[in-house]
């Protein structure tokens, strides 16, 4: 065999695949080629035990909005929102989310009431979001710069009964006839409430929020996701980031966007701060110096917006103390991914992949420094929480490793499905 191209265990595993094969033909002569197998038993054993973590353990009896008020009770002074010059800590940032989520319940929110958010990026926003959860509503987060049409559209078809806004965008919103608004800087609509939790009883099979698809195969779809998969999602996601009370996150990415809402969850569940990008467009340099200001230390952007962030560090010579850097969204090449090491000098790079169906990002690649790329892009990474991964053929039939086929994501890391389209679901 050529052994520039192969290793000694590679043309091994394929030995057994091709054995395998021939017993196969031997023992059943009329089956068709595509019910071949070219594992045996042992070696398929492995493959389902490797990429099954199913029963990881990262299950939890809380939810994410009770994990943060546990945190919030535990260090009430501690810094959990930074905007501009706005500071809220967790007690803070705790109360207020309390006081308008009473009110939310006035306003009948309750479980399975999907609640729509259409805010300026602030710190208020934050409030929001924990709010209808405290409430026990469904978010449903959306972009104010997208078109009006966009937005009427996933305001209707999210069925949704209230619309959380700020009375700057209001004007330029489409309003449904029957749809209630409630804008979050007329204060004393929310503010005269109760600052305890309300009592509301959730559990794992209720809905969280319900996010847009980007729409690319045709009209944009509303992926549900239950409280269950993404409390587990959100405590693997720090584990694997090694996210601490010592950790500031860059909240870089639109609210529209799943990922973005990992990217406050996991640090406001691990005692750490979120620094939030304005409404504005951030180039490499201003960001570059916001990452020194507000002592980042964990951050996650484009491909592209990485390697521009990382051409300035290249030139500037003095990069901010930010010790993971996460990438995702698009392939990362290996000039992109030496450049990040060389020129940002952080502790880990990590790869997100992941579709909105899978709940943000069900593999991630953790690398440290001297780890290899691979031969032309960075590795998607490993499970994450309690979630399968397996690579089948056209048949639904295990793929060895090596062989190319298509990824099959389970376990506890999947949506309840489309909103309203039982059919796409099934």
């Amino acid at each position: 065999y050529a052994t520039d191209l192969f290793t000694a265990a590679t043309i091994e595993r394929m030995g057994r695949h091709w054995h395998n094969l021939l017993q196969a033909m031997v023992a059943d002569p009329q089956q068709s080629i595509g019910q071949l197998k070219l594992l045996d038993d042992a070696e398929q054993q492995h493959i389902l035990h490797l990429w099954d973590r199913s029963d990881a353990g990262f299950s939890a009896q809380r939810l994410v909005h009770e994990l943060f008020a546990d945190r919030a009770q535990e260090t009430p002074d501690a810094v959990a929102v930074k905007f501009d010059t706005q500071t809220l800590t967790y007690g803070e940032l705790d109360r207020q989310a309390n006081r308008l989520a009473h009110a939310l319940i006035a306003r009948g929110v309750g479980a399975e009431v999907r609640v729509a958010i259409a805010m300026p990026r602030s710190a208020e926003i934050m409030v929001a979001f924990l709010a209808v959860m405290k409430a026990g509503g469904v978010y449903v987060p959306l972009d104010i710069e997208y078109p009006r049409d966009r937005l009427l559209y996933m305001l209707e078809d999210s069925c949704a009964q209230l619309l959380l806004t700020h009375s700057t965008v209001q004007p330029r919103l489409p309003i449904p006839d029957g749809l209630h608004v409630l804008a979050i800087d007329h204060t004393p609509l929310w503010s005269d409430h109760r600052d305890t939790a309300p009592n509301v009883a959730l559990d794992g099979a209720n809905l969280a929020y319900v996010i847009y698809t980007s729409g690319s195969t045709g009209m944009p779809k509303g992926v549900a996701v239950a409280h269950g998969p993404l409390v587990a999602h959100i405590i693997a996601t720090g584990e694997r980031y090694e996210t601490g009370p010592t950790d500031c996150e860059l909240h870089f990415m639109s609210f529209a966007f799943d990922g973005s809402h990992e990217g406050w969850m996991h640090p406001l569940i691990n005692g750490a701060s979120v620094l939030i990008r304005d409404d504005s467009l951030w180039l490499p340099e201003y960001t570059y110096e916001q990452m020194h200001r507000h002592h980042v230390t964990m951050a996650v952007f484009p491909p592209v917006y990485l390697q521009q962030l990382a051409e300035h560090a290249e030139r500037d010579g003095n990069p901010p103390n930010v010790r993971v850097y996460c990438f995702g969204g698009d392939a990362v090449a290996q000039a992109s991914y030496d450049l990040a090491w060389r020129a940002l000098k952080p502790t880990y790079l990590f790869n997100g992949y992941g579709p909105t169906e899978t709940v943000v990002t069900p593999l991630l690649w953790k690398a440290r420094r001297g780890d290899p790329c691979g031969a032309v892009y960075a590795p998607i990474g490993t499970l994450l929480g309690n979630r399968s991964g397996y690579v089948l053929d056209a048949q639904l039939n295990l793929q060895p490793i090596g062989v190319a086929g298509e990824l099959y994501l389970g376990g506890e890391g999947v949506a309840r499905g489309y909103l309203e389209r039982p059919a796409l679901t099934a």
